[in-house]
């Protein structure tokens, strides 16, 4: 990847191996917007989006990303929070395929303006015809990953791996339904980090030194 042209970095993450904090200081230290669920979330209903209004904003005479910018501060701390799915399993609720469709428009037309981290979304698959990308996936250890679902969301230790165990297949089953491919499949990424040992900044500089 070139940080000297325009790119997108997508970065894959298991849950509680920190990887959307790595990727929101990773947007921080190269100065471009760091997405995940959050921003397209929002995006979704502050803009009631659709396949169908996104190819008219795009035909519009003005830029897709001022209409955003203009309306929606995205990218301004909203998505600054870890994010974990509630107990009650909100994040369980079933994607569409229209969903899915409007997220990836969403995302392309978002990395086609300016460059851009974009964290979990399938990422890998969606960017993966994009000239200058590079696809990281980061790991960890269930105990780590469970210590720090511990200590991010005070919840005790079974909670956080049957959370972890919950989370891991809602990932896999909507990937595997989109992309024909598993999230775990190492050829869809140039970096894959493990986290153990680690703190998110160190990751963070871990890639910087990558991209040179």
């Amino acid at each position: 990847m070139n940080k000297n042209e325009q790119f997108v970095i997508t970065i894959n993450r298991e849950l509680g191996s920190g990887g959307r904090t790595v990727g929101r200081l990773l947007a921080e230290k190269l100065d471009v917007p760091f997405y995940d669920k959050a921003v397209i979330k929002a995006l979704q209903e502050k803009y009631n989006l659709t396949v169908e209004s996104i190819e008219k904003l795009k035909g519009s005479k003005h830029s897709w990303w001022d209409d955003v910018v203009r309306i929606f501060d995205v990218g301004s701390g909203m998505n600054s929070n870890f994010y974990l799915p509630n107990k009650a399993g909100e994040a369980d609720l079933p994607t569409t395929d229209e969903m899915f469709k409007t997220e990836t428009l969403i995302l392309q037309n978002l990395a086609a303006e300016k460059s851009c981290v974009v964290a979990g979304r399938s990422g890998f698959h969606v960017f993966r015809d994009h000239p200058n990308h590079l696809s990281i996936l980061i790991q960890a250890s269930m105990d780590y990953r469970v210590e720090r679902v511990m200590r991010k969301q005070d919840m005790t230790e079974d909670e956080a791996r049957k959370t972890i165990e919950r989370v891991d297949k809602m990932r896999e089953n909507y990937v595997k339904k989109y992309t024909g491919t598993s999230r775990y499949d190492t050829h869809n990424y140039q970096l894959v980090i493990g986290a153990d040992g680690k703190t998110e900044e160190e990751i963070a500089d871990i890639i910087m030194q990558y991209i040179g």
